[in-house]
């Protein structure tokens, strides 16, 4: 690799005819935005980008960098390959099998071995690589003969296997603020390398485009790009010229709807379902619907999206309301009937239906606890009088004996036990007091008195 950020192969004649996020890439840590905690004094990659005759030996030879898009992982490894003064070697997990990588890896060692030189090698998307692409991979880097940096989307501790990810840093990178996209937007404007102080740009426009990119730098810049070729087209501003002015209308012109960052395999999905769910739980109706909205504009299935209501109107709201459940499942038939678009509203009612319930997780609760002390082997024998008794034999042996049918009793409550003799007085349901269960507590414990021969008033009872 050349003493320039990028080699002569990736420098047209022209580098103006390069995409903008491509100009404006950041040709040091310094320029780096929005990163402060992976690129912070004494951090791997501060580290790493030490030249290589300076480096020392606690610097890291492996660096899974972890992130959403358009946060400058490729970016980041070109810097730290130029600025340790080392060769620079890149792979596409996508495009490159294990033939790629132990030609790469050869050259590696060759170059170490006949110039002194290391070889940073690069691949991008390392979650796509299979395992046995990944196995390749452990030699080179255990002795390290390269300088080893990956960039996923996906979490590492899913996607990368156990030997490789032992023997890595892992950065987690951040999507970037809409501070940091601010001052990239305007810096692209005015910036040589960018759109050169060619055009201006409202605020109100800088922050249309900050909206729309979701965190990815690369989308912003694009975005921006974009609005300013449709200004300007080819031509070149006239000196003395006013500037053309790129407003909101503009940004929409050239951006109908923002791009929803929603990998249904990745992160993303599990993090927008737990912050959806999260939500219902909370009360907060209106969180609810709006990564509701994430997750229909990015193309989830519904069904899967009506089932997890329904599993959130058990363990949220209970029998703090239990027509909810039957609500959230009739929303589901619907939703299998009518399909999308329309099951929109229907997957909307049945959010707003949960999350403005009153909420007890009282019998998910009881459940686990009931299901704890079977697991524990807390199980006891049945009670004779509650035994079935279809023959003689089982008379006999007292099946039966004594059971008395509560509906002869008053309240139809009888004072009997139906516990296993070694959980008599065990307790799993505690009923809190919001909505229907604020009824339910009295009425639970008037029961059990009955039940355990407590009952203080008599066979004269109302339960109703």
């Amino acid at each position: 690799m050349s003493q320039d950020l990028f080699s002569a192969a990736d420098i047209p004649d022209d580098a103006m005819t390069r995409p903008l996020a491509v100009r404006m890439r950041p040709t040091s840590l310094t320029e780096v935005l929005g990163q402060s905690a992976a690129l912070k004094a004494g951090s791997p990659l501060q580290r790493l980008a030490m030249p290589a005759s300076q480096g020392s030996v606690t610097s890291p030879s492996s660096v899974i960098l972890f992130g959403p898009p358009g946060v400058g992982k490729t970016t980041l490894a070109y810097i730290v390959a130029h600025q340790s003064e080392r060769e620079f070697e890149e792979l596409s997990a996508v495009t490159s099998g294990v033939k790629d990588v132990r030609e790469v890896l050869a050259r590696a060692r060759e170059r170490l071995v006949t110039e002194g030189r290391e070889t940073v090698l690069f691949i991008d998307e390392v979650h796509r690589f299979s395992k046995s692409q990944q196995d390749a991979l452990l030699p080179s880097v255990e002795n390290r003969d390269v300088t080893f940096i990956a960039a996923t989307t996906e979490n590492p501790s899913f996607s990368v296997i156990s030997p490789l990810l032992s023997r890595s840093v892992v950065v987690k990178l951040d999507a970037l603020d809409d501070e940091d996209l601010s001052s990239l937007v305007h810096r692209a404007v005015k910036d040589s390398r960018g759109l050169n102080d060619q055009v201006r740009i409202e605020e109100e426009s800088v922050d249309q485009i900050v909206r729309l990119s979701g965190g990815d730098a690369r989308k912003a810049l694009t975005i921006l790009e974009a609005a300013a070729g449709a200004l300007t087209g080819d031509r070149k501003r006239k000196k003395g010229s006013r500037k053309p002015i790129i407003k909101p209308d503009v940004v929409s012109s050239v951006m109908d709807v923002a791009t929803v960052r929603y990998d249904r395999q990745g992160d993303d999905h599990y993090d927008v379902i737990s912050a959806f769910i999260k939500s219902m739980r909370g009360s907060d109706v209106d969180a609810a619907l709006h990564y509701l909205a994430r997750m229909i504009r990015a193309g989830e299935d519904p069904r899967f999206i009506a089932r997890r209501i329904m599993i959130a109107s058990a363990e949220e709201v209970g029998m703090a309301a239990p027509q909810i459940l039957q609500t959230t499942v009739a929303a589901a038939q619907a939703v299998a009937m009518i399909g999308m678009p329309e099951a929109r509203i229907i997957l909307a009612e049945a959010v707003v239906a949960v999350a403005t319930a009153p909420k007890s997780n009282a019998s998910y609760k009881a459940m686990d606890d009931a299901l704890a002390d079977v697991d524990a082997g807390r199980i006891g024998e049945v009670p004779l009088h509650l035994r079935n008794a279809p023959t003689k034999l089982m008379k006999a042996w007292g099946n039966h004996k004594g059971y008395q049918y509560a509906h002869d009793a008053p309240g139809a409550v009888a004072a009997q036990e139906y516990m296993p003799k070694e959980l008599e007085g065990r307790e799993y349901y505690h009923p809190n007091d919001r909505g229907y269960e604020h009824e339910i507590g009295p009425r639970l414990k008037r029961i059990r008195e009955i039940l355990h021969g407590d009952d203080p008033t008599g066979p004269d009872r109302n339960l109703s």
